[in-house]
């Protein structure tokens, strides 16, 4: 238990944890928001209808939520509970990190003397969260992707919260007469009852407009309720991938990072390698990337802080939480090889 070893790897386990969790923090408190106070109904109306639209609009609703991938998910796994497409969960899941003023401010603080490093990692980020948005929308049923916890949210979600202006589309509702009256549900101006025929539709907006809405109190129950098990979910699973990138730090020899810095692939490789184990948040892995300017290739130094926020080991950790395995596997191919095309390009075309 004294050993160097394990002191340094219980340090960097700390490390990780205390930097990650004020923004998984952050996003669970926006995520709690979105949950009570915001109708999934009133998100899809600012969405645009075609599939490219609503990809670029997901990539670039992480503007708005300036959290790294620590905090994103839990806004993520939200708007897909919220009924949002999941492919525009997808974008913004991926394009959050770094497409976000907190991030760019900080890449641009530390490559000052490289701006074309801090265009790159922005368009870089957001054309691949827009890319493999794209890709994912081409699935027809997400149910085999999502995890089953989430899915039965959507569903409950779905059936409670019910768009009137799209009731009209339902074929159950479009058919069939009832007369009303009998009951008292229509009313003369003696009071008497008056027997009117209404169709299904009529009476489900009815039935729509005449239930309660939560009191004030109640969505501050909610609220609670949600942070709650949302810390609870995430953090364990914060807790666990950072333990895994600490252990698998402490095992590799820094001496073999820096081998094959000049490489123009095998650096790449590498620093893609290196993004995932460590688990550095986005906010501050561009003065971390800045540590190796001098000895590893422009490109791998991008790869580095393109692929990391997307994919590493706490980010995939809180990804299970909303995907299967099957699905954050093909995240992880697809941001691989869109990450290491990028990269080589600028090593072999770049400045």
């Amino acid at each position: 238990m004294d050993s160097p070893l394990w002191r340094d790897g219980f340090t960097l386990f700390l490390s990780l944890v205390v930097q990650a969790m004020p923004f998984l923090l952050l996003g669970v408190f926006l995520s709690g928001l979105l949950a009570v106070f915001v109708e999934g109904s009133q998100l899809a109306r600012f969405l645009p209808k075609g599939k490219i639209g609503s990809a670029v609009a997901g990539g670039a609703l992480g503007f708005f939520f300036p959290v790294c991938e620590c905090g994103n998910l839990p806004v993520a796994r939200q708007l897909v509970i919220k009924g949002i497409p999941p492919h525009v969960a997808v974008a913004f899941l991926l394009a959050a990190p770094v497409f976000n003023p907190v991030v760019i401010f900080s890449t641009w603080i530390a490559f000052r003397s490289m701006p074309e490093l801090v265009i790159y990692r922005v368009l870089f980020s957001f054309g691949i969260a827009v890319v493999v948005g794209l890709i994912f929308s081409l699935q027809k049923d997400f149910q085999p992707l999502l995890q089953p916890s989430v899915w039965r949210e959507l569903q409950r979600n779905c059936s409670q919260e019910a768009d009137p202006k799209n009731i009209s589309r339902s074929p159950l509702l479009q058919g069939g007469t009832f007369w009303i009256g009998s009951q008292g549900y229509a009313q003369g101006a003696s009071g008497r009852s008056l027997a009117t025929l209404q169709t299904a539709e009529d009476v489900y907006r009815s039935a729509l407009a005449a239930a309660p809405s939560p009191s004030r109190r109640q969505k501050g129950v909610l609220l609670l309720q949600t942070w709650a098990r949302e810390i609870r979910e995430l953090g364990s699973v914060l807790i666990l991938g950072s333990a895994m990138a600490a252990l698998i730090q402490t095992v590799i020899p820094r001496s073999f990072v820096l081998d094959y810095g000049q490489d123009a692939l095998l650096s790449i490789l590498i620093m893609m390698a290196l993004a995932g184990i460590i688990s550095i948040c986005s906010t501050v892995d561009a003065f971390f990337a800045l540590s190796f300017a001098a000895t590893f290739t422009p490109g791998s130094l991008l790869a580095f802080m393109v692929f990391g926020p997307i994919v590493d080991l706490k980010a995939i950790g809180l990804m299970l939480t909303l995907f299967k395995p099957r699905a954050i596997f093909y995240f992880v191919i697809l941001v691989f090889q869109l990450t290491l095309v990028g990269a080589l390009a600028i090593n072999y075309y770049g400045s």
